[in-house]
């Protein structure tokens, strides 16, 4: 069980995470700066990217939102965006141990 369940209430962490989400995208304006880490997570591999990607079109593509967003995530699909959708960049960061 993860940290976030609310079994209780008949949630689970995948539920909790979409609510949130939900949430998230339904009070952001574009002045908002949205920080999503990990978005489909809890969930299957295919399912998981396709809630992603799902969500970085709706907050690129919404006229009003077009927030400005920072989106973490560890599919690599998700890179292929960058060059579908011109708003969107793609950035890394590597780690050396000196």
């Amino acid at each position: 069980m993860g940290a976030a369940d609310r079994l209780g209430a008949g949630q689970s962490t995948f539920m909790v995470e979409m609510i949130e989400t939900a949430n998230i995208l339904h009070h952001a304006t574009a002045r908002s700066l949205l920080i999503l880490d990990e978005i489909g997570r809890g969930t299957s591999t295919y399912d998981g990217v396709s809630i992603a990607w799902a969500v970085i079109e709706f907050i690129h593509n919404h006229p009003q939102l077009r927030a400005k967003t920072l989106f973490a995530t560890h599919y690599h699909e998700l890179t292929q965006l960058a060059d579908l959708l011109p708003g969107v960049r793609n950035y890394n960061v590597a780690v050396s141990e000196a």
